[in-house]
């Protein structure tokens, strides 16, 4: 029984970052998250080949190559 609990929990979790993620400009997305170091990479091309990475006041770095958003970091993802 703990089991489908955790299944829901999953299902829900994925299901109230649906809409945010289908309004993104990407049509791949890939995501990565480091538990240890509790950061998550979110990737919209593979490899990323990013020439700029540009750190932002709130622990977010944007990859970016020429004017197009490769990649995004969030740093202390899990408290936000």
């Amino acid at each position: 029984m703990a089991t489908k609990v955790m299944d829901n929990k999953v299902i829900q979790t994925c299901l109230s970052l649906s809409a945010g993620i289908a309004k993104l400009p990407a049509e791949h997305m890939w995501i990565d998250y480091d538990r240890e170091a509790d950061v998550l990479y979110v990737s919209f091309r593979r490899p990323q080949r990013a020439g700029k990475t540009i750190e932002t006041d709130d622990d977010i770095l944007i990859r970016k190559d020429g004017a197009k958003i490769v990649g995004i970091t969030i740093l202390h993802a899990s408290t936000r």
